[in-house]
């Protein structure tokens, strides 16, 4: 049986479903291509491109989001979370609020009016991305979705060092 170390991940002929160096060439790219829209969106709000990524965490946390998850997640110090929160909230983007019994958790939640700015401003991604799931039937979206999902997961189990 072969060692972890020993196994090579490329060993798809180039082109092949299998082959690692085409998924990675395609996702680089997807990366790119939403990071330049991402990008575009935090200048034209006179944001940073980490407050945007911020501004992501906190739309798709399933449940309320204190600064500290949001620290972890994006791999931040406290104090650029708390300066980048800082910019979110006088921007309209985000409010912190203290829900729970006990007042020192605080609380970020997406503003519903900066919902609706930055559903106008990706409106295209969107209409784009329809496009490309217009051209796929649903079993191969299922599959689509759930190497989506592994991937993300997978990911997510990895830990940077915090900046």
């Amino acid at each position: 049986m072969a060692r972890e170390e020993d196994r090579d991940v490329s060993a798809a002929p180039p082109g092949a479903a299998g082959d690692l160096h085409s998924f990675a060439v395609a996702l680089r790219r997807t990366q790119g291509e939403i990071n330049r829209l991402v990008h575009g969106f935090a200048q034209a709000q006179g944001l940073h491109p980490t407050d945007v990524q911020a501004l992501a965490v906190v739309l798709d946390s399933p449940e309320p989001l204190t600064p500290g998850r949001l620290r972890e997640h994006l791999g931040l110090t406290s104090g650029a979370v708390t300066a980048c929160l800082d910019r979110l909230e006088r921007a309209g983007h985000i409010r912190r609020s203290r829900e729970s019994a006990d007042r020192r958790v605080v609380h970020v939640r997406y503003e519903d009016g900066a919902r609706a700015a930055a559903r106008r401003y990706f409106l295209p991604l969107a209409e784009a991305t329809a496009r490309a799931r217009d051209r796929f039937d649903a079993d191969e979206l299922a599959v689509a979705l759930r190497f989506l999902n592994v991937l993300n997961d997978e990911l997510g189990a990895l830990r940077v060092p915090r900046r």
